[in-house]
């Protein structure tokens, strides 16, 4: 399988211009809404359409999977956590669920590389991937297979109706290969990505360190191959999720980016997909030091500081009704001639 993604076209310029020009004719001083506004105008962009529609059916995809580096005292928590969340999700009791109650959305589970059983393993591509910091976390065929799944994965959730798309992950240990890919594709050292994760302790700091300085060191040498690196030193879910981002772009459909694990994988797929990017919104930052270089290196501002690290897509459905929110002032809102109120002098 040779992993390819046609060039990306960008969010429609022409609308673009059409959507500015309506935010200065609605009933308010020009810019007075701030990013309120901006939001509003990438949305009817994205969409081709001024005014654009509101959000119908906004949904969650979670990729789970676990990471053999978290038999090295990298993570808080024990690896058997991924599945027992996975359950979880599918009973709704996760904070994912209920964000997305919230917020409007819907929840999909898929189990990517979980190391157990699970009620949701039809698309599973390994269980669990290899500990980075001394071997591969995958082959290239099982690299160019999950890649390949998070394509097909938003195919079908945009063929389902699918409008708006967050990628949520769940995977004990996930932030070390996280750290990892941002910290290889930002050319930065490892103490500048390392962060807490689920909240471990100094010595665990101390592990986690020593892990990704020694993945790192595995995987500069395929920094040229994206899904070279992604067998080197990520792991399935998060090689899926990066085929998911850089095939949202490729369909025209808008994603909000979640945290550090989400953010990771962005900075692949759009070595995929360039210009895969102009398709996603931050919905936040997260407080692991990865995240911010990330962005940066995205040159994508987030929505909110809200000191989150949870992941499962939490950061991006909190940002949410501020998407929709925009997205409506920009197609309701009356104008100053529709509704009868004098304009600026």
């Amino acid at each position: 399988m040779t992993i390819e993604f046609p060039p990306v076209e960008p969010p429609n310029d022409d609308v673009r211009r059409q959507a500015v020009a309506r935010q200065a004719v609605l009933t308010k001083p020009a810019g007075s809404l701030g990013k309120l506004e901006e939001l509003g105008v990438w949305v009817a962009a994205c969409q081709g359409e001024c005014p654009p529609r509101p959000f119908s059916r906004p949904r969650v995809v979670v990729f789970a999977g676990d990471h053999g580096v978290a038999a090295h005292g990298v993570s808080a928590y024990p690896s058997e956590v991924t599945g027992q969340m996975v359950a979880n999700f599918l009973t709704g009791g996760a904070a994912v669920n209920v964000l997305a109650t919230v917020a409007g959305a819907t929840v999909r589970v898929v189990d990517v590389s979980v190391d157990s059983d699970t009620a949701v393993g039809d698309h599973k591509i390994r269980r669990g991937s290899g500990s980075i910091d001394r071997e591969d976390a995958l082959t290239r065929e099982e690299a160019e297979r999950a890649v390949d799944l998070g394509r097909r994965l938003v195919d079908e959730e945009v063929d389902g109706g699918a409008d708006l798309l967050i990628a949520g992950d769940m995977g004990i240990g996930n932030t070390t290969p996280a750290a990892v890919l941002i910290a290889a594709l930002t050319g930065s050292e490892p103490v500048a990505v390392v962060g807490r994760g689920t909240g471990i302790d100094d010595r665990g700091w101390m592990r986690k360190t020593a892990a990704i300085r020694d993945a790192l060191r595995r995987a500069r040498p395929v920094l040229g191959d994206p899904v070279d690196l992604l067998a080197t030193a990520a792991g399935a879910d998060l090689a899926a999720i990066a085929g998911f981002l850089a095939q949202a772009a490729v369909r025209r459909t808008p994603v909000i980016l979640d945290g550090v694990v989400v953010g990771a994988a962005a900075i692949v797929a759009e070595e995929l997909a360039p210009g895969a990017r102009e398709w996603w919104v931050a919905g936040h930052k997260s407080v692991e030091p990865a995240h911010a270089l990330a962005l940066d290196h995205l040159s994508l501002e987030p929505l909110l500081d809200f000191e989150l690290r949870l992941g499962e897509g939490s950061g991006a459905l909190a940002a949410l009704p501020l998407v929709a929110m925009a997205t409506k002032i920009l197609a309701e809102m009356a104008t100053f001639e529709g509704a009868g109120v004098s304009g600026p002098a």
